[in-house]
């Protein structure tokens, strides 16, 4: 994992400001962000990242929708990934990761070599 950056993934387990409508206050629940990109983004939501989105499935269980806050950026999220959405989320999460490898590697720039 590089030092510095941010994250292509994570899970968080609690609401946070402006994340309400995924409830995630609900026992067992749990959601997992994944910074998708523009193309991916737009393949799930059928808008690109910025555009306004009217999310009728926030805090639905097992079903991709974008992200409560940070939709705009081109992150998408599942509430308590399942059987619907397992292989979305593999590759989600494989998409993010080509992604911020792409961008470690052209910060890194071709002097160091990899």
């Amino acid at each position: 994992m590089p030092a510095t950056g941010q994250p292509f993934a994570t899970i968080v387990t609690k609401n946070y400001p402006g994340e309400e409508s995924s409830l995630l206050d609900r026992p067992d629940t749990f959601r997992v962000n994944v910074a998708a990109g523009r193309d991916m983004f737009r393949e799930w939501t059928g808008h690109a990242p910025g555009e306004p989105v009217i999310d009728t499935a926030a805090g639905v269980s097992d079903a991709v929708t974008a992200h409560p806050v940070y939709g705009s950026a081109g992150w998408l999220a599942v509430v308590n990934p399942g059987p619907r959405t397992d292989a979305a989320v593999r590759l989600l999460l494989r998409e993010a990761h080509r992604l911020a490898r792409g961008r470690h590697d052209r910060r890194k720039g071709p002097a160091q070599g990899r």
